[in-house]
C-alpha cells in the first residue's frame, strides 16, 4: 500500500468513533512507562507522565477517574514518579493490576513527606501538587518537582502497540 492509498480516519467531533480512533492511533505512539505513587500508600502504572516546564520545574500525569488509585490521587498533596527500565516489567505489571495490594512484596520506603519511593528503579522524582483538573474521563495532575535522583542509566521501558518494549539509541 502506498502512502497516498493508506486508509484515512475521519473523526467526528465527540462522535461515537472518536474514542476508537484515538485508541488505535495512540497504540502507535511509544510512551515511557512509570509508576506514580501517593501517600496512602497508593500507586499505579502510567504512560501519561510528561514534563510541562523547566522554570518552574513542572511535570504532569493523568489517572482514570474509575482507577482504584484515583481517590488517593484526588486528595494527595504530593506524588512520586518512578521511571522504569527494561528490567522493571514485573513492577509495571504489578502496579497495573487491580484488586491487589500493589506494594506487597515490593521494596519501598516513605520520604520525609510520606510519599512512597520504590527501591530499585532507575530514576525517581517527587513533586508537590500545584494543579488538579478533571478532563473527560481522567484526572489531570500537575506538580512542582522538589527532589529526585537518577540511580542508574537503565534502558528505558516503553509501551507500544499494547506491549512493553525497550528504547534503545539509534547508532
Amino acid at each position: 500500500m502506498t502512502a497516498s492509498a493508506s486508509p484515512r480516519l475521519h473523526p467526528r467531533a465527540a462522535g461515537p468513533g472518536s474514542a476508537e480512533i484515538l485508541r488505535s492511533t495512540l497504540r502507535r505512539h511509544a510512551a515511557g512507562v512509570t509508576v506514580i505513587t501517593v501517600p496512602g500508600p497508593a500507586g499505579f502504572t502510567a504512560t501519561s507522565f510528561t514534563s510541562v516546564s523547566l522554570r518552574p520545574a513542572l511535570v504532569s500525569f493523568c489517572v482514570g477517574l474509575t482507577a482504584s488509585a484515583a481517590p488517593a490521587v484526588r486528595t494527595a498533596d504530593r506524588f512520586a514518579v518512578h521511571l522504569l527500565g527494561t528490567g522493571d516489567t514485573a513492577l509495571a505489571d504489578r502496579f497495573a493490576t487491580s484488586g491487589i495490594d500493589r506494594f506487597a512484596g515490593v521494596p519501598w520506603r516513605r520520604d520525609t513527606a510520606g510519599v512512597p519511593l520504590l527501591d530499585g528503579v532507575s530514576a525517581w522524582l517527587t513533586a508537590r501538587v500545584t494543579s488538579r483538573q478533571t478532563l473527560g474521563d481522567h484526572l489531570f495532575v500537575v506538580g512542582q518537582v522538589d527532589d529526585g535522583t537518577v540511580v542508574d542509566e537503565a534502558t528505558p521501558l516503553v509501551h507500544h502497540a499494547g506491549s512493553f518494549a525497550s528504547a534503545l539509541p539509534l547508532d
